[in-house]
């Protein structure tokens, strides 16, 4: 009787360590999903004036616009649901929203939203660079993708005192960049990623 004891009360300790095994997995799992949620939302293009946006409402044509222009008040304008604020959203945000207004008049309204034509978003660099100027932020971009977008440096660039300006909370921040070190992989941070209007200066 005590050996048969013995063995359940194995097994049922067993039993007890498994499930915590997969309640542990199952956490950070999740905690892991709501991390890359957070970096994706993050990192998430914002709609901003002078976009381009089409406007797919599935199986109903007169919600459906190809060309959607985000107005210099950043909002846009679409049938029964009147100026919409567009600018400062993300294509998800803004299809929720149009989603909700159409209710109204759609059964279940099915909404996707396209960023068309991405203008709004820009970044510039300047100085010893094969094609200075002004580039769209069309996606996730690095410092190091920029110079390639620029053609790489003139045989004059010093490319251990590059500038990034950038604007944060109404404040303009320096920071400087050794591209020498990034590409030796001394000091990968310095490979920042681009933010709207972010102006590169290569000396």
């Amino acid at each position: 009787m005590k050996k048969t004891f013995y063995i359940f009360s194995i097994g049922l300790a067993g039993v007890i360590l498994l499930s915590l095994q997969l309640y542990a997995a199952e956490k950070k799992g999740s905690e892991a999903a709501q991390t890359w949620s957070a970096k994706a939302s993050k990192s998430a293009y914002l709609i901003g004036a002078g976009d381009i946006l089409e406007i797919i409402t599935w199986k109903e044509p007169d919600f459906t616009r190809a060309e959607v222009l985000v107005r210099i008040d950043g909002k846009i304008s679409f049938p029964l649901l009147d100026d919409i604020q567009a600018a400062g959203l993300t294509t998800l945000e803004l299809k929720r929203i149009i989603e909700k207004g159409l209710k109204d008049y759609v059964e279940t309204p099915v909404v996707t939203v396209h960023v068309r034509d991405p203008v709004s978003q820009k970044f510039y660099i300047l100085g010893e660079v094969t094609r200075t100027g002004e580039y769209p932020l069309v996606k996730n971009l690095t410092v190091l993708q920029a110079f390639a977008l620029a053609g790489g440096f003139t045989e004059w660039a010093s490319k251990k005192e590059i500038i990034l300006l950038r604007n944060e909370g109404g404040q303009n921040r320096i920071y400087r960049i050794n591209y020498k070190n990034i590409v030796k992989g001394d000091d990968f941070d310095q490979n920042l990623n681009l933010r709207a209007d972010d102006t590169i200066i290569v000396p």
